[in-house]
């Protein structure tokens, strides 16, 4: 039996290391880290206690015309605040479609999971998800 202990890293691809950039770093505020030297580009990222890894492949794989869908695959990250995750995501210019791939985004407060929901798609159309615990300031319900 494997007995592990956390999840160490997500990694996906990336087509343009410096759009990426700007969306992870720039858009979203994650802090850049210190990455070894491998042979391709790429960059890492600090996500709370956790890695995001930034791959520029030679051979990736894209959800390609594909649009904001939750029941595709993702990673998550959990925040403090739903309503001022909501808020930043807007001051940036996140808006509420589902077919700009780096700035659309589905708000879902009242989410059968049990907890608040945000969907975004990277410029990538990599799927990621913002969530917040249930108590974590879901004043309103979002249409």
């Amino acid at each position: 039996m494997l007995e592990f202990e956390t999840l160490h890293h997500v990694a996906i691809p990336v087509s343009d290391l410096a759009r990426a950039k700007e969306f992870y770093g720039g858009a979203l505020g994650l802090e850049e880290i210190a990455r070894p030297p491998f042979p391709f580009d790429g960059a890492w990222y600090r996500a709370g206690d956790r890695d995001l890894h930034l791959i520029v492949a030679s051979d990736p794989t894209f959800r390609m015309e594909k649009r904001v869908n939750t029941q595709d695959g993702h990673f998550a990250f959990r925040v403090r605040s739903f309503r001022r995750a909501l808020a930043y995501l807007e001051s940036k210019g996140f808006r509420m479609t589902d077919d700009e791939p780096g700035r659309s985004m589905r708000v879902n407060p009242d989410s059968v999971a049990g907890f608040p929901q945000i969907h975004l798609m990277d410029p990538d159309r990599n799927m990621l998800e913002i969530n917040a615990a249930v108590n974590a300031q879901v004043p309103f319900h979002v249409e």
